[in-house]
């Protein structure tokens, strides 16, 4: 049964319609469409995250897909992002799984939760200043909320450098913490932030990331959060 606390959270972000620019924007492209979806009804609502409520393992990403997340409702699910991420998770037994298409697929986390720092798609995947600040407030209450967390793993560099204002706005932080793929940072509370690649298919078509490098960081993410 899912805690009160978390569904009233869920049920505040999936009607939260204060960025006015990405209300147009995600309402759009629902209405308009893939011509490959157009037997979809889009969610085109803010995207929560989902995931075990016990999990030790946070997977941060930006924000969802126009018609992925936007489209299906549920984070890195009917994307090509997605779909690369979970033949990760499914080969470290993260997920039951190697597929997330809808929301009906019977997939499962393993101590692994999953969310992404902006709940709504942005124009050119893109957010402004204002809207990360608009959304901080449920990334600090998934952490807040996630009482076993040992790691975060922070797909790409607006999502790592959202991570590090969260904890700055908590902690007094001297050391210099940059993005780099693989790196592990020890934050204030003991939880391990790491920096990885985003699993776009740019970065997976350019060779920048590839299967077996995401594996062995979710190896290792592994034995560090003790899963």
């Amino acid at each position: 049964m899912m805690d009160q606390n978390i569904q009233k959270v869920r049920n505040e972000i999936v009607s939260c319609s204060k960025c006015a620019r990405l209300v147009e924007f995600r309402t759009k492209i629902a209405e308009q469409k893939r011509k490959s979806y157009m037997d979809w009804d889009y969610w085109g609502k803010p995207v929560p995250g989902y995931g075990s409520k016990t999990a030790k393992i946070m997977i941060l990403g930006l924000a969802p897909a126009a018609h992925g997340g936007n489209r299906t409702g549920r984070v890195f699910t009917g994307d090509k992002s997605g779909e690369f991420l979970f033949k990760c998770l499914h080969e470290v037994k993260i997920a039951n799984q190697s597929r997330s298409e809808n929301i009906n697929d019977n997939l499962k986390l393993d101590d692994a939760y999953i969310t992404n720092i902006l709940k709504c798609v942005p124009p050119n995947d893109k957010p402004l200043k204002d809207e990360l600040n608009n959304c901080s407030k449920y990334f600090d209450f998934e952490i807040k909320n996630l009482k076993k967390l040992k790691t975060i793993i922070a797909l790409g560099k607006v999502a790592f450098d959202s991570c590090i204002k969260h904890y700055k706005k908590r902690y007094k932080i001297n050391k210099k913490i940059v993005f780099k793929h693989g790196k592990f940072y020890l934050m204030p509370d003991n939880i391990v932030l790491i920096s990885c690649y985003h699993p776009s298919p740019r970065n997976v078509n350019t060779k920048l990331i590839s299967l077996k490098m995401m594996v062995n960081l979710f190896k290792k993410v592994k034995r560090i959060s003790k899963v």
